[in-house]
């Protein structure tokens, strides 16, 4: 029966690993991730691009703006 605190103190020390290399990838890809790109600029490249029309561009615009 000795051995099984030897399991005990290893399974300890795995979830404590494993919890830390969890917060450390979690904290990585939180800080790290890359931030949405803002829509009314994503909406001015479309424009200059000449994928929208003045119209739909107008239009799209003044939704934006209102939020």
């Amino acid at each position: 029966m000795v051995w099984f605190g030897h399991i005990w103190i290893l399974f300890i020390q795995l979830v404590f690993w494993g919890g830390l290399i969890a917060l450390v990838v979690w904290a990585v890809r939180r800080f790290t991730a890359p931030k949405p790109d803002n829509a009314l600029g994503i909406l001015n490249e479309r424009f200059a691009r000449g994928e929208i029309d003045q119209q739909e561009y107008d239009t799209r615009k003044a939704v934006l703006l209102r939020r």
